[in-house]
């Protein structure tokens, strides 16, 4: 009895947290990210609302030379979305759903549609998109400034499925890019992080949806590459795969769980079809994940009910559209002075295990407070320039809890920049979207296009009208 009544009183705190912290900036001018690790000053917050609007504040901004960031949902983490006393153009209101072509499979939306809005639209003629991220709270114009991954392992980076979109540029004029029209922009804006230009819609090329059957498996880490390599990769009716890794004392970076989305052509799917909106047992979740922050003990519970929850997953049915819209609010965390920031690393599938184990002894002499590890699979990827897939890589979407202090911060960075040099060391690369705590030469040793980027962005903003801090962090002298 007295267990449950502290964990009544440990959720009871959890929700005074989350209902009474306000994440809504009192300042209208005072501007931060998900991180809430850089608030600054800016000119001011404009909605996105019509594409005449926006040329109009391009030559605004430039009349008075001043920066222009973009916005979606602000889920970047290392301050891409905005800069001190510039504009910052929030383009959740340029949302709408241009039009379908259901023989072409293609879907036109502009930038500030959420890929929640995107599934709305296609869900009813047996469509899906190819790849998102694996939460559908996220607007398609941010996915594409960072070149997001998600579960589907057939159809690699979101690159891969653009087939074209609208940019508005430095000079004010607007371009239709492509693989064959201004094709030199289109792989600098696939994860151009809003530094060439505001895109103002985009094409999108869909695939059917489908009925999964859910398979789960578990093995060790040492295992998962030759696991995933003779048993995913090899099976062409898996589609969608995500793993996770223990970081639980007792298990600590040894134990996996494997998820797999095989296709079930048995199973009709009208029957699956109808798109889900809420999330099941957040709540409790949610106190278990507050465990797992606070102690090891709470990681070993919060492990075990993974497993059991992976268990009771096996053989379950789901349609592709579903698998893709994750469940995520357990995980929502607003405490003053911390907060929970992710970093995620690229690694060739031949050194995944001895990554891990690499990983590990940092974790552990470092302290750090690691609370999730999922892995996916990213095929290679050569067009974007500044791609992080090279070569077919997993992905390790690695979840932290960490001090906002300048303190904390400062020895957390260090620790971050520890964990790179082992990245660097596996052949590995690391995702930009996240607070930049690495260093200059270790970013240019991870993206050796980069110096090209930068090239390309002074050719096509001389003056350096679209600005952000990633820019003003790594771009160099």
């Amino acid at each position: 009895m007295k267990k449950w009544v502290a964990l009544l009183l440990l959720a009871s705190l959890c929700l005074y947290q989350y209902f009474s912290l306000n994440t809504a900036d009192q300042d209208p001018f005072l501007i931060t990210d998900y991180s809430r690790l850089h608030p600054v000053k800016v000119e001011r917050v404009v909605q996105g609302r019509e594409e005449e609007q926006l040329v109009h504040l391009l030559q605004e901004a430039r009349d008075k030379h001043l920066t222009v960031s973009i916005a979606g949902q602000r889920h970047s983490q290392g301050g891409h979305t905005y800069y001190k006393d510039g504009i910052v153009v929030d383009m959740t209101s340029f949302n709408k759903i241009i039009s379908m072509d259901l023989q072409a499979r293609t879907i036109r939306v502009q930038a500030g549609a959420t890929w929640n809005d995107v599934q709305e639209a296609v869900n009813p003629y047996g469509l899906s998109v190819k790849t998102m991220q694996s939460q559908n709270i996220f607007t398609v114009g941010g996915s594409i400034s960072i070149n997001a991954h998600g579960r589907d392992i057939r159809n690699g980076s979101l690159i891969k499925s653009v087939e074209s979109f609208r940019l508005l540029t430095a000079d004010g004029q607007v371009k239709q890019v492509s693989r064959t029209e201004h094709a030199d922009l289109f792989p600098l804006v696939l994860g151009g992080y809003g530094l060439f230009g505001i895109i103002l819609d985009v094409t999108l090329t869909l695939t059917e949806d489908e009925v999964y059957r859910i398979s789960t498996e578990r093995m060790t880490v040492e295992d998962y590459s030759g696991y995933f390599r003779s048993q995913v990769q090899a099976e062409p009716d898996i589609h969608m795969h995500i793993a996770r890794i223990s970081v639980a004392p007792d298990s600590f970076l040894k134990e996996m769980y494997a998820i797999n989305y095989k296709v079930d052509r048995e199973l009709p799917l009208r029957q699956y079809q109808s798109l889900k909106t809420t999330e099941d047992w957040v709540i409790p979740t949610k106190l278990l994940f507050q465990m797992n922050r606070a102690s090891d003990s709470g990681k070993n519970m919060f492990w075990r009910m993974q497993q059991w929850y992976f268990n009771r997953q096996q053989q379950s049915v789901i349609s592709r559209n579903n698998a893709m819209r994750s469940e995520s609010q357990f995980m929502e965390y607003r405490e003053a002075g911390r907060n929970d920031l992710l970093q995620e690393y690229f690694i060739p599938v031949n050194e995944f295990s001895s990554f891990v184990q690499s990983f590990g002894e940092v974790l552990k002499d470092e302290h750090l407070n690691l609370l999730n590890i999922t892995v996916r699979y990213v095929n290679q990827d050569r067009e974007a320039v500044l791609s992080y897939a090279q070569e077919d890589m997993f992905a390790l979407v690695c979840l932290f809890n960490v001090p906002l202090s300048d303190e904390g911060q400062e020895r957390f960075k260090q620790s971050i920049q520890s964990v790179i040099d082992r990245v660097i060391a596996h052949k590995g690369t690391y995702y930009l979207p996240y607070a930049a705590y690495p260093k200059r030469e270790q970013f240019e040793a991870a993206y050796p296009r980069s110096r090209e980027f930068w090239d390309k962005k002074s050719e096509y903003d001389p003056e350096g009208l679209f600005m952000n801090y990633f820019y003003q962090q790594y771009k160099g002298d």
